[in-house]
């Protein structure tokens, strides 16, 4: 296949169908490229066995995120409240707790420490420009330590620090260790606080959608008639001031301008000539991607909720630290997701199959009790 458009994208995810959506809607001709054989980037629904949609990848929709809640009405993706109510779970020291609100607070210790970290860090995120956080004045200073390190400096509890640990493992699928203290307030700005990262409603995970989160970028897909290629991973791209040339297993497409719509880690993995500058190549090499593994449990009905739980939890074992009730609307069937996220994912994505559903198993068993763990 060879081709000449006005634009080609690379990328068939969210960003990058938006953007030719974009182009397509100024009036420029647009050659996206995508290396799956499907579209929808970190977004994959497929039916359980009984037909309902599962969302393996992401799946959220909460406060601030505006763009996608309006590119979803624009195409008629419609979205339910996710479930709440009743008492949260926190499992520490072996045993369940049982906890109505978004913190437990049967240690006022641990409370008043965690609740003074979170104003801390919801004050630093404040002063850190969206649009560029690294023009925030303590830029340098937030940006020479990691999460850790601050928590170790600032937060006197190890429960509380425990707290926060998880927050931040949940939110970048990575260790506090690992994170950049002035990335991690620029997604705290993000979000409008720590709070809305892990609260349902008023939260990140305050809706979801009937049919899906991957019905977003295939309906896109979809307006773009035929323009999307399948695939196509992009091998090599070439650049000058007479254009771009992106040469994708066989297929050749040139075009004026390309946008390249995928994760830093993997745009370093394609080839450039003449090659970018050393800057840009030191930037793909430092920006890694989170590590997660994304579980789901299916029974017959949510049985939890009898129980007077809302299906949340939070762990300091694991390997499942973090679950949610995911039930569909109608709550038939019932449906609990966990994450197995940072040092936890990686250990255990080197495990067999059978392993990880024994050790996913006994997690939910240890959390809601035996009907949960088979």
């Amino acid at each position: 296949m060879t081709a000449a458009t006005d634009v080609v994208v690379v990328g068939a995810g969210l960003a990058g169908l938006a953007a030719a959506s974009r182009l397509v809607d100024a009036g420029a001709e647009v050659v996206v490229l995508e290396a799956r054989d499907r579209v929808g980037g970190r977004t994959l629904t497929l039916p359980a066995a009984d037909g309902t949609p599962i969302d393996h990848g992401g799946q959220w929709i909460g406060p601030t995120q505006d763009r996608i809640a309006a590119l979803a009405e624009r195409l008629g993706v419609t979205t339910y409240p996710s479930y709440e109510r009743g008492l949260n779970t926190e499992f520490r020291d072996g045993q369940a707790h049982r906890f109505d609100g978004q913190l437990p607070d049967d240690d006022p210790v641990s409370a008043v420490a965690m609740g003074q970290a979170i104003r801390e860090l919801d004050a630093m995120a404040a002063r850190v420009p969206l649009e560029a956080p690294w023009t925030a004045e303590e830029a340098l200073a937030w940006d020479s330590q990691t999460v850790e390190t601050w928590l170790q400096a600032r937060v006197g509890s190890e429960r509380a620090r425990n707290w926060l640990r998880e927050a931040i493992r949940s939110t970048l699928a990575a260790e506090a260790r690992d994170l950049s203290l002035l990335h991690t307030l620029f997604v705290i700005r993000s979000a409008g606080g720590i709070a809305p990262l892990l609260a349902t409603a008023g939260g990140a995970q305050e809706r979801r959608f009937h049919q899906g989160a991957q019905a977003i970028s295939i309906r896109l897909a979809e307006s773009l008639d035929g323009r999307v290629v399948l695939g196509a991973p992009a091998q090599l791209v070439s650049h000058g001031e007479a254009g771009v040339v992106v040469e994708a297993e066989g297929r050749t497409v040139t075009a004026g301008r390309a946008i390249l719509a995928v994760p830093p880690a993997i745009a370093g993995r394609i080839g450039y000539r003449p090659a970018l500058p050393g800057w840009r190549s030191q930037l793909t090499q430092r920006v890694p991607m989170g590590s997660v593994i994304k579980v789901h449990a299916i029974y017959e009905e949510p049985f939890w909720r009898e129980e007077g739980l809302s299906g949340f939890v939070v762990s300091d074992r694991g390997p499942v630290t973090i679950v949610y009730d995911n039930s569909p609307e109608d709550g038939s069937p019932g449906v609990l997701v966990g994450f197995i996220e940072g040092e936890q994912a990686r250990s255990w994505a080197r495990r067999n199959r059978a392993d990880r559903r024994a050790g996913v198993l006994a997690c939910l068993a240890d959390y809601f009790g035996e009907r949960a763990g088979r």
